[in-house]
């Protein structure tokens, strides 16, 4: 009897370092771990700034449908608001405006922009956009989501946006 009481202690005592140590042993980095310490580092800067405009404020300013062209309103948040550009069912085109106050970099960009659009300085930012600064404070952007969505179609979108109206927003 006393053989069996000792064996189930030392089976106790066992399991337990078993457990101490596999608990305490320091955890091997996964692969998304720096991706994730990387990515939130990058956000910590990203504050939305408090004078930045509400984005349902933004609404009024997006063109509206029309020649077989859908738009529907898919984020809108402090500072931002977006619409996709739908044509057939299918995705043409992103449409937003965002407040550079957050992001102030953003609006010193377009400070040796030689290209206007509607009277607004214009760049292009890759492949697949076309933005403007209106009264050097709102971004307007136009992001090609089908390759027939050429850069002549952001360019006449963006002139369809009331940008003369946001221009005079406070």
């Amino acid at each position: 009897m006393n053989f069996l009481r000792v064996r189930k202690i030392v089976a106790v005592v066992l399991l337990s370092v078993l457990v101490l140590t596999t608990a305490c042993t320091p955890k091997e980095p996964g692969r998304f771990d720096q991706v994730q310490q990387e990515s939130s580092r990058q956000k910590a800067g990203q504050a939305v700034a408090k004078n930045a405009t509400q984005g349902g404020e933004f609404n009024k300013f997006f063109p509206p449908a029309g020649n077989g062209y859908e738009r529907v309103f898919t984020q809108e948040k402090k500072g931002f608001a977006e619409a996709k550009l739908k044509k057939d069912g299918k995705d043409m085109a992103m449409l937003a405006i965002s407040d550079t106050t957050s992001t102030p970099t953003t609006a010193a960009s377009y400070a040796n922009s030689t290209k206007k659009i509607a009277g607004y300085p214009a760049r292009e930012i890759g492949n697949t956009q076309t933005a403007v600064l209106v009264n050097n404070r709102y971004q307007v952007k136009v992001l090609s989501r089908s390759p027939s969505f050429t850069a002549s179609d952001r360019e006449a979108w963006l002139q369809k946006f009331n940008l003369n109206g946001l221009a005079r927003l406070k």
